[in-house]
């Protein structure tokens, strides 16, 4: 006998039934990219960086709201405190970055022969600021770290980090907002995903209606990423190179998201397809607990480390690991969440940063079990000046995954 919501339904009868919601979401507006410069000037002034760097990528859209996919062409921008954006680019890309351009500012632009590190230390030269640090993207690809360097002796790189992701690791409610949508539909859709499971289907038929239902839901990029796995599969954390089928009484990992404006969304369940095991169901009820400890240890004023701590001081409780050692955590408790599947702060026991209201970041102590199976229960948590909130709540019980009967 399954467990409640488990299986009984078809691919078609799901996808029929999906209404749109993707819809209800706003993205950012203007003002909030122009808000975020403006912060981000304040901490340039604060800790005196005269200069910083955004590449192409999530650092470049989260300040400036140009969409701009990193490739080997240099394509980025340099940020001054005062507030000036200087946008670098090829120069037969002009026309594109002027149409992509959110926030306001001049283009300098190199032909293919030129070099773009050179223009660079140009424009940093005008702005008189010789022989000071400038702040480098952290995400910025080592050939133009390397090229600038090549190109010059004045100034001293260094990691940008401290205004990148002080900016984007405190979450406003438009993102928080976007990312609530965002979980709602995934959650939905794992939710549906568990209704057709069936004997024999396999982990590839599972991913595509998972994909398809995302774009029902109005994602048009469906799912972000997709892991569906069964039985000893799920014992490794991020899947295997051939999955099985699913058999009866098996472990079911699902571990799926989609981006909606830009955010993403991440949750993962995990459950039995047929007769529940003594060993499944005492791995799984300790799972829940473990999620929980880890919730209740994120307090505001806390380091990030505490949340980690927490999962593996009530595992280790039960006799499982110490440490990463198996039966048990192989890996940090969470990850930031926003327009990286994985971004600050980081829920691991080196992670020195201090909890704060509008961090968002995943809570999933995964238990992996050798040669059996792994349980992983990911949700998602907001701080709030209250403390933390689900953005969405926990699975409920092993036999009733969903809380259908609540």
């Amino acid at each position: 006998m399954n467990a409640l919501g488990i299986g009984g339904s078809t691919i078609e009868k799901e996808l029929n039934a999906i209404q749109p919601k993707a819809h209800l979401a706003k993205p950012i507006q203007k003002e909030e990219f122009q808000a975020r410069i403006d912060k981000a000037c304040d901490l340039m002034k604060e800790q005196e960086i005269p200069a910083v760097y955004l590449h192409a990528g999530t650092n470049l859209f989260y300040f400036t709201g140009m969409r701009w996919n990193p490739s080997e062409r240099m394509v980025g921008v340099l940020l001054f405190p005062d507030g000036e954006v200087h946008y670098i680019g090829p120069r037969f890309e002009e026309g594109t970055i002027l149409d992509f351009m959110v926030i306001k500012g001049p283009v300098h632009c190199w032909e293919e022969h030129e070099s773009p590190y050179a223009l660079f230390v140009n424009i940093l030269d005008k702005k008189n600021i010789n022989g000071k640090d400038v702040a480098m993207d952290e995400a910025t690809p080592f050939f133009i770290i390397d090229g600038i360097l090549k190109e010059q002796s004045n100034y001293n790189l260094i990691n940008a980090k401290p205004i990148t992701a002080g900016c984007r690791m405190i979450k406003s409610e438009a993102e928080i907002a976007i990312m609530q949508t965002a979980m709602d539909i995934t959650m939905e859709v794992q939710k549906a995903a568990a209704r057709i499971l069936k004997p024999g289907i396999s982990a590839k038929e599972v991913t595509s209606f998972i994909n398809e239902a995302h774009k029902r839901y109005g994602i048009p990029s469906g799912s972000y990423f997709c892991i569906v796995l069964f039985g000893v599969d799920s014992s490794f954390p991020h899947g295997v190179k051939a999955p099985k089928n699913l058999e009866e009484n098996e472990i079911v990992l699902i571990d799926t998201g989609c981006v909606l404006h830009d955010y993403i969304s991440d949750i993962t369940r995990t459950y039995v397809y047929g007769e529940i095991s003594e060993l499944q169901r005492e791995i799984w009820n300790l799972e829940k607990e473990t999620q929980l400890s880890a919730f209740e240890a994120a307090q505001l004023g806390k380091p990030c480390s505490v949340i980690d701590n927490a999962s593996r001081k009530t595992l280790e409780a039960k006799g499982l690991g110490p440490d990463y050692k198996l039966p048990g955590l192989p890996h940090r408790t969470g990850h930031g969440i926003g327009l990286d599947i994985h971004e600050w702060p980081y829920i691991a026991r080196h992670e020195d940063a201090i909890l704060a209201s509008g961090m968002c970041f995943s809570n999933e102590p995964m238990i992996c079990v050798p040669d059996e199976f792994g349980i992983r229960l990911e949700d998602h948590i907001y701080m709030t000046e209250e403390g933390p909130k689900w953005f969405t709540q926990p699975a409920h019980s092993i036999d009733d995954p969903f809380g259908l009967s609540l």
